[in-house]
């Protein structure tokens, strides 16, 4: 595979959450050896997302006014 960075060559990797975020300790990626670009599942997932233009619907969304509840009779 070639890197979409510089085309150099992309090699497997074991990248290390050292955060202890949600995702597992580690996980598969692959890493350019000219650049140093990453690529795991989690980049290519959002990449997806943002190609797709779903980034775009979310902030519309955000956009919508929120209703407010009427005020009580006394």
């Amino acid at each position: 595979m070639k890197c979409t960075r510089c085309h150099g060559l992309m090699v497997a990797d074991d990248l290390l959450d050292l955060q202890e975020s949600y995702l597992p300790m580690w996980m598969r990626g692959l890493r350019c050896i000219a650049c140093g670009n990453i690529v795991d599942p989690l980049i290519n997932r959002h990449r997806m997302i943002q190609q797709s233009g779903a980034t775009r619907m979310l902030k519309s969304e955000a956009r919508v006014p929120v209703l407010s509840r009427p005020a009580k009779a006394a």
